[in-house]
């Protein structure tokens, strides 16, 4: 979800500097910063549209040292992702989660999406900066005519 569905750097107005000073080395251990931060540009509308088309879930990891980011995970696509609130995994091994032949939009390289037995489209880097390229690259595969 991070830095994919999700932006992390967008909760960090909302918290006391004592507490960004305190956590700088591990943000995400903050108690109910998942809760705080906002959908990447497009993510919404490209997440649904996707959805229409594939059948998608949302597959992230939470950091254990934040029992609350679980929960927070859930209600963050709760609000911004109705149509996906059962279709939530949250892993530390995405590689025991991801289908075989499938497609894993991540981030990173990290949490198993090296050993996954699928195509990894890494959000955020040159071939895929941004929610247009994905969603283009997608469809285009499938021959849908379709735009966010």
């Amino acid at each position: 979800m991070d830095g994919v569905l999700v932006d992390f750097i967008s909760a960090f107005p909302y918290l006391d500097e004592k507490i960004k000073e305190e956590y700088k080395d591990n943000m995400d251990d903050i108690d109910g910063i998942f809760a705080l931060m906002k959908p990447m540009p497009k993510a919404i509308e490209s997440y649904e549209l996707l959805s229409k088309h594939f059948d998608t879930y949302i597959l992230s990891t939470a950091p254990y040292g934040n029992p609350s980011a679980w929960s927070d995970k859930l209600k963050w696509v709760k609000r911004y992702l109705p149509v996906a609130h059962k279709r939530l995994i949250l892993s530390h091994n995405k590689h025991l989660c991801a289908i075989k032949n499938s497609i894993i939009i991540d981030d990173r390289l990290a949490n198993g999406i090296e050993k996954c037995d699928a195509e990894h489209i890494h959000f955020g880097q040159k071939d895929f900066p941004d929610w247009d390229t994905v969603v283009s690259y997608l469809l285009e595969k499938e021959g849908i005519n379709e735009k966010v």
